[in-house]
């Protein structure tokens, strides 16, 4: 019966990445619905200070992908994106959100960075990607970003962003219905999302997901010290190098998130590592 549910789990990985890969076809011509359809704009939501239910999580993560896309798109490769679906749903799969419609790709970028946005898309940009060493290292980058979504970071950064306005003009916009409203709690919303990629997320936020990113990993049978490898790997780079400084800026320094890794949890990661597989080969064009 395991063997069976398995291979049931296994399948629907690896089908679900082969629809996913081209999902940045359809996000780089994407056009925001009107606010209270990508919003979910009611009284009742507008009293409750705006909790945004999950259906609109994943809307306003589109938006926002599809402006980080539109910049910098996905690379063509259709196996790669294949591949990095592959890991990140089976990633996705050990958490309690693995009903999230999880997308990920590797965009067309030499910085060394990656996003997550609000409802479970996330892109690694090829710099970063090609720094790493085997597939623990990208299974531990993923289950990272994967952590920002399920503690809903960014969502709470752009709510906190946007603060008492937005929601002035969200009871504006439930009142009167005026387009003129609807256009700029749209521009608002998806701006304020996009621009966070700029400036970043809090340092606990990070070190959270870094704790619950070893974990994620674990659970789907690699080795913890991926994220660690990745780690002292961007440790070693030059920070004055152009195509790390928004990584630098963003984030707080690799040896930081190693040193408060090794305080909070390097029992774990010993203990993690003893049932981890060896880590698989990464994909590699014509390999």
């Amino acid at each position: 019966m395991k063997k069976k549910l398995l291979f049931v789990l296994v399948a629907a990985t690896v089908m679900g990445s082969a629809a996913a890969f081209d999902f940045g076809k359809a996000l780089s011509g994407l056009v925001p619905s009107d606010a209270i359809k990508v919003l979910g704009i009611g009284q009742k939501a507008v009293e409750s200070n705006l909790e945004i239910p999950e259906k609109q999580e994943v809307e306003i993560g589109k938006g926002i992908a599809a402006n980080l896309l539109g910049a910098a798109p996905l690379v063509r490769d259709d196996a790669l994106q294949r591949y990095v679906n592959r890991v990140g749903l089976w990633l996705a799969l050990q958490t309690d959100r693995p009903g999230l419609p999880w997308r990920f790709g590797i965009t067309q970028d030499e910085h060394v960075n990656a996003f997550a946005t609000p409802g479970g898309t996330i892109l690694v940009t090829l710099g970063l990607y090609q720094k790493m060493r085997n597939e623990s290292e990208l299974a531990g980058v993923l289950a990272h970003e994967i952590a920002h979504v399920l503690q809903r970071h960014q969502l709470k950064a752009i709510q906190s962003a946007l603060g008492n306005e937005w929601r002035t003009d969200l009871a504006s916009l439930v009142a009167e219905r005026k387009g003129s409203v609807q256009a700029a709690v749209q521009l608002k919303a998806f701006t304020a999302g996009t621009e966070l990629f700029a400036r970043g997320l809090d340092k606990g936020d990070e070190f959270e997901a870094d704790r619950m990113g070893v974990v994620i990993a674990a659970r789907a049978g690699y080795n913890p010290y991926g994220l660690v490898g990745a780690l002292q790997t961007l440790d070693a780079l030059n920070a004055r190098d152009a195509a790390v400084a928004l990584m630098f800026k963003t984030h707080p320094t690799p040896s930081d998130r190693l040193d408060k890794m090794a305080l909070s949890m390097e029992a774990q990661l010993d203990t993690y590592a003893d049932a981890a597989r060896e880590p698989a080969r990464l994909y590699q064009k014509n390999q």
